[in-house]
Order: C-alpha cells, then sequence, then structure tokens
C-alpha cells in the first residue's frame, strides 16, 4: 500500500539543522498548536509530556512546543532530559493524551528533531503525521483556546524515578547484577543520569563515560554510533562488558571483555533465544528490518522461529510487531523493543536482558553475547544533492545487475535515508570479496548520477 505523502515528518519525527527549516521555534509552535488541536478529543483537560536530551537548541523548542499547546488548551508536563523511551512510558503510565520528545537521536548537537507519541506510547502512524502536517499548513487562529481556557505547564519532579524503576522492573524479581563491571557510555544524552543509577541500584560496578553534557558534545566521539572509546574503556578497566547508548537512549551497541562490538542483530538474536527457551517469546519469532544480517535469519530459523522484515524505523517494526502479536522486534543499529516492557526502542532495557543472560549463565560475555556468524554485509553512504537518484533507469539497472550476481547466496538494498540526504547501500553474501566489488559498483554508479544531475 503506498504511504501518506508527508513533507516534513521523516522516518522518525521531524528531523533537520536547529535554528533552520524546519527546525525552528515557529515550526515548533505551529507543531504544538496542530497536535494540540488534533489529540484535543473530549471534554476533559487535555495533557501532553515534553521531554528532550541535552542539545543547546532543546533550549529554543522546548518553550516553543510549551506554548504552541498552551494556546491548543493542553497542560504541559515537562520532563526535561529523559530518554525517548521513558517520555513513552511516562505518556501512557500517566494517562496523557500526547507525548513529545526532543532529540535528534544519533545526530551531532547541530540537528534536533522533535518525535511524537500517541496515548498508548506509540509513536504516531504516518497518517496522523499527515494529518498534523495538513493542520499546520492553515490558519489555525480560529481555532485556538479561548483566554480562559488556555493550558498550564509545569515539571514533573519524580520523571526520572519512575523511569529507572520502570527499567528494573524488567528484570525477573531477585535478579541482581552484583559482582558485573561495566562501562556504560551514554553519549552525553538523555541517559546520563538515569542509566548509571539503575545500573549501580541493581548491584553493578557501573564506570560511566559519555555524562558530561554541554550542549554541544552529544554523540561526539561517543554513544553507540562511536563505539572505539567503549572498547577501550572496557579493556582498560578489565570490564565484564560495556554497554552504549545513543543520545537518546533508545538503541544500544555493547562490547564484550575483549573489546569486540557486539550489534543489534546479535543483541536480538541472543534474547529471542533466551525468551524462547523460557517461554515468553511470542508469535513464534520476531520483527527486524530489511538491514538484518542473513545470518540472523538463518539462526533463528534453526530455533524454529521466523523473521518478518519490514523497512527501516523502529516505529515501522513496532507496528509490525502489534499487528502480528510478537513482542520482540528490532534493528542491526541497536533499537530492540521489548513490548512486555516498553513501546519503542530502549536500549537501557535492552541492555538489561542481556545481562540477565550473562548472570543466569554464569559465562563471560564473549562466550554468550555472540550467537550467530554474520554474513558478509557492507554498507556505505552517497551523498545526494536535488531529487534522489534512485528513480533513474540506469541506476535501476545497476542494481538489477548486481542482484542478479548474488542470486540466492545473498542480497543487495538500496534505499534513501529518511532523516539525511543520503543513498544508503548495502549489500551480503557468502562471498565478501564479490559484496565489496558490487557496492563499489554500486556507490560508483550513484556518485555519478548525482554529479550529472547537478551539472
Amino acid at each position: 500500500m503506498e504511504q501518506t505523502k508527508r513533507r516534513l515528518f521523516g522516518t522518525d519525527g521531524i528531523r533537520g539543522t536547529a535554528n533552520a527549516a524546519p527546525m525552528t521555534a515557529e515550526i515548533a509552535l505551529k507543531l504544538g498548536q496542530a497536535a494540540g488541536l488534533l489529540f484535543t478529543r473530549g471534554s476533559h483537560r487535555h495533557r501532553v509530556i515534553i521531554g528532550k536530551d541535552t542539545r543547546l537548541s532543546g533550549y529554543m523548542l522546548e518553550p516553543a512546543l510549551t506554548a504552541g499547546f498552551i494556546s491548543a488548551g493542553m497542560n504541559v508536563t515537562l520532563a526535561g532530559p529523559l530518554p525517548t523511551p521513558a517520555i513513552a512510558m511516562l505518556t501512557r503510565s500517566l494517562r496523557l493524551d500526547l507525548g513529545v520528545v526532543i532529540s535528534a537521536s544519533h545526530n551531532p548537537y547541530e540537528d534536533n528533531g522533535i518525535k511524537l507519541f500517541g496515548p498508548d506510547g506509540a509513536k504516531l502512524s504516518d497518517e496522523t503525521e499527515a494529518e498534523i502536517e495538513a493542520l499546520m499548513a492553515q490558519d489555525l487562529s480560529g481555532r485556538l483556546a479561548a483566554s480562559d481556557r488556555l493550558g498550564r505547564a509545569s515539571r514533573l519532579v519524580d520523571a526520572a524515578g519512575r523511569y529507572i524503576e520502570a527499567a528494573k522492573s524488567s528484570l525477573e524479581r531477585g535478579l541482581r547484577l552484583d559482582g558485573l563491571r561495566i562501562v556504560l557510555d551514554c553519549a552525553h544524552g538523555a541517559a546520563y543520569r538515569v542509566a548509571p543509577a539503575a545500573l549501580y541500584e541493581l548491584g553493578a560496578d557501573v564506570i560511566s563515560i559519555g555524562v558530561e553534557p554541554d550542549g554541544f558534545n552529544i554523540n561526539r566521539e561517543v554513544g553507540s554510533t562511536v563505539p572505539r572509546n567503549l572498547c577501550a574503556a572496557v579493556l582498560e578497566h578489565g570490564a565484564d562488558i560495556g554497554i552504549a547508548l545513543d543520545g537518546d537512549a533508545d538503541r544500544v551497541i555493547l562490547a564484550d571483555e575483549r573489546g569486540e562490538i557486539i550489534d543489534g542483530d546479535q543483541i536480538l538474536g541472543l534474547i529471542a533465544q533466551s525468551m524462547q527457551a523460557g517461554g515468553q517469546l511470542c508469535g513464534g519469532g520476531i520483527v527486524a528490518t530489511v538491514m538484518s544480517n542473513l545470518g540472523l535469519e538463518r539462526f533463528l530459523a534453526g530455533l524454529g522461529l521466523s523473521l518478518q522484515r519490514t523497512q527501516v524505523g523502529d516505529r515501522y517494526v513496532a507496528e509490525a510487531m502489534r499487528a502480528s502479536q510478537k513482542n520482540l522486534g528490532g534493528e542491526q543499529s541497536g533499537h530492540v523493543i521489548l513490548s512486555d516492557f516498553a513501546t519503542t526502542g530502549d536500549g537501557l532495557v535492552a541492555a538489561l536482558q542481556v545481562l540477565a543472560v550473562l548472570v543466569r549463565s554464569g559465562k563471560r560475555a564473549s562466550q554468550t553475547c555472540r550467537v550467530f556468524t554474520p554474513l558478509p554485509q557492507l554498507l556505505r553512504n552517497v551523498r545526494y544533492a536535488g531529487a534522489s537518484p534512485l528513480c533513474l533507469p540506469h541506476v535501476q539497472e545497476a542494481v538489477a545487475t548486481a542482484a542478479a550476481k548474488l542470486q540466492d547466496t545473498g542480497r543487495v538494498l538500496i534505499r534513501a535515508s529518511g532523516t539525511e540526504p543520503l543513498i544508503r547501500v548495502m549489500a551480503e553474501g557468502e562471498d565478501a570479496q564479490l559484496i565489496a566489488q558490487i557496492v563499489e559498483v554500486l556507490c560508483g554508479t550513484i556518485a555519478q548520477a548525482t554529479l550529472r544531475a547537478a551539472e
């Protein structure tokens, strides 16, 4: 089915360079008004919660959104810096009408974003986002609240504590992390307080890095997208495992005691195996995206489990999980959704499930967390300007030729990024040399097409 066309919203909310369209105070104000009006349903006093990460531009976008919601008649609860999954959880547990996160996730500080959650704590559908965009394009002045119906703003002082307790409760009763030495990288982001506190309260010896945000350093040489410092710190401190979150803590990457990376596919495989053994896995399999390695699919098949694939974006994974009644899904990048505990990717909760397996097994992370051998997979990005080159006939022909070379031994995936002007070129298969050649040729073809289009 053709997706609803949206101009502002991408695969994970609205995102862009701070103080330039669409990440301006003016657009944030209009977004607050439009979303506030759309989610005013009934006669009760409607409420929205707003959380953010640690970017400097959050100080601009938060009051603009607040003003928009208040002018639409909504009461605003400000949570301050908190992980995206914490806001999703609070939206549902406090019975709010809407949740908002101001974050650009793993992007550098110059960028920011706004993503919305419905009353059920789930990200909004494409159709609902399109409705909001349509309202933003209209003159809403005649529909805003009367002066005596304006909303109010207040702070939720125990927001962090509520999330910490919710994350800890995802572990089976009585399970502790005593004796585990953990390096925790919070990317100078939204989890810089709550994640170290949760692990410490569970008994772990925690060495924290990336916990000194200054408004500019979020994701800079730290976090799940730059895990080399995590790996070095694991070796330096003789840790049992390393955990790296991203800027809004909805994704996680691990490092074993040897300082070797454990990606989202391995995490999904390990948790699926553990949940199946405990009789907790629903739906006969898991949901992942087109980016997940074929090795994961083969590993799950060996367990008698299916791998249902979606387009890239944890929101699409979550939607497919709900539709197929599965309770585990995620992405290779580290978004892991455990719907028994969270409605969206939660890096801390996913890490806790892995730590639980370590505690129960008594084995080292290198022996436990790498459950399958991945097929050679190579991903490269090609930046473009203007229209996407993917629709050009000679680019499509090159993709078809590459796929024919792999036949049944692998696959080729070419897609446009939903958050940046990039074409992502991925190939995987059993022959690493052939995979490298295919990616090189396809990237060159796309780059040449981009240059010709610019001339």
